[in-house]
């Protein structure tokens, strides 16, 4: 998911086009992914990023020229909002779920991250006797993120602890299932130049 504004960090780049180790954020997303036992990858852009989706349309073009054998694909969205414009890309014939979903301002993100994602989905879809697995809501403790000095937006408590969204989920059935990670890959959302900074810190 990249395509949004990214107004608290201010400035005139697009959020997913900022920097961190001198790397565009949505690049090193991409890099993740790519190097995760994912099979497809879906770029889904909006009109409030234009920059983005033309950097974005570049480097797939390069991949291709490159013969990447991962497909990856653009997602024009309306840009009605991250809720809205994800639930345009899922209604898309070429999208099946279940679907790995990552938004772009988490620069610490890497394949072994991505991975152990899948794996936890597949456990928990595992142990359900059905062709209806669970959704997985990715977690991690609102005190890990201040621990970090990374700014907390969202938070919601569960079973007696505050815990933030970190922006991965793998959408699939109805139902939902909760992962708690302290992975501080996962900790550090780029939301404000104070995340930036962290992250820079942070980054290989």
């Amino acid at each position: 998911m990249c395509g949004g504004r990214g107004t608290r960090l201010g400035g005139d780049v697009e959020k997913p086009l900022v920097e961190v180790g001198g790397v565009p954020m949505v690049d090193r997303v991409l890099a993740a992914l790519d190097g995760s036992r994912l099979d497809d990858v879906h770029a889904v852009v909006s009109p409030h990023a234009p920059a983005t989706r033309d950097h974005l349309e570049l480097e797939l073009e390069l991949e291709r020229l490159e013969r990447h054998e991962r497909d990856c694909t653009l997602v024009d969205a309306p840009g009605e909002g991250y809720v809205s414009d994800l639930g345009y890309a899922l209604e898309l014939d070429r999208v099946e779920t279940p679907v790995l979903t990552v938004v772009a301002d988490l620069p610490l993100l890497d394949a072994e991250v991505v991975d152990t994602v899948l794996d936890r989905f597949d456990a928990v879809a595992g142990d359900v006797p059905s062709d209806d697995p669970p959704s997985l809501t990715v977690c991690v403790p609102s005190a890990v993120k201040r621990r970090l000095g990374a700014s907390v937006d969202t938070s919601f408590d569960h079973e007696g602890r505050e815990l933030a969204p970190t922006g991965v989920n793998v959408v699939a059935g109805s139902d939902d299932h909760l992962y708690c990670s302290h992975d501080i890959r996962l900790s550090v959302n780029v939301n404000r130049p104070a995340d930036r900074e962290l992250a820079e810190g942070l980054c290989d």
